[in-house]
């Protein structure tokens, strides 16, 4: 069974329809990349399956489950099995390990010890150590992005939703993170990569659903999809 099912989803804003009959299935420990230009509703639909937005039409089973327009309880239980990374990430006036720790403090999963550990552990992963005492909205954009990502590791999600996540970084950091999220592979975790970067979605992700004016045109092993544009 797959961990995320996406079944003729639709977003509609007044007239405008932003996606349509989206049809898309995530597995435990695969990497998926989801590429399509600006506009194409990449991050609306990661916005969805997050469960920040709610569909217009269609279905979302999470680990097997309906979780589309549920009351909100389900939808927190649910979304606390998830973590985004939005493109342009905002920390919060605090310091970097205090941003690290949000989420487990929120999920009441942070104690003294551990999760000064954890805390290293992520802040080590992104290539940031040493950063804990830093406040967060010094950092440089690249810093804040790769902070982002490690707030979204510490918390071990089921599923982890990237929205363009090397965007704004050098091509040594870009690197890196390359490199860590590829270690995911073949993990408990999910991850859906959106992306505009077909190279990027090459050398990480075992499937490439590919977005264009809001439906998904292609679907298919990376290596062997071309992109319509």
């Amino acid at each position: 069974m797959a961990l995320l099912e996406i079944s003729s989803l639709g977003k509609s804003i007044g007239k405008a329809e932003i996606l349509q009959g989206i049809n898309l299935k995530a597995e435990r420990g695969e990497i998926l990349g989801l590429i399509g230009p600006t506009g194409s509703g990449k991050t609306t639909l990661l916005r969805l399956v997050n469960l920040l937005d709610e569909p217009s039409s269609g279905s979302i089973l999470f680990d097997g489950r309906e979780v589309s327009g549920r009351p909100e309880r389900e939808l927190l239980a649910a979304r606390r099995r998830m973590a985004m990374v939005f493109q342009k990430p905002v920390m919060f006036k605090a310091s970097v390990e205090e941003n690290v720790s949000y989420g487990l403090r929120m999920r009441g999963r942070v104690d003294a010890m551990g999760g000064r550990e954890r805390i290293k552990e992520a802040l080590a992963a992104v290539g940031l150590s040493g950063y804990e005492s830093r406040d967060a909205n010094t950092l440089s954009g690249g810093e804040t992005q790769r902070i982002a990502l490690a707030r979204a590791l510490i918390l071990q999600p089921d599923l982890l939703l990237l929205d363009e996540p090397t965007a704004n970084l050098d091509p040594g950091s870009a690197a890196s993170i390359d490199s860590l999220l590829r270690n995911l592979a073949g993990s408990r975790t999910a991850v859906i990569l959106a992306t505009h970067n077909m190279q990027q979605c090459r050398k990480l992700a075992r499937r490439v659903a590919v977005l264009q004016e809001g439906r998904l045109v292609a679907m298919g092993k990376s290596e062997e999809i071309t992109l319509p544009w």
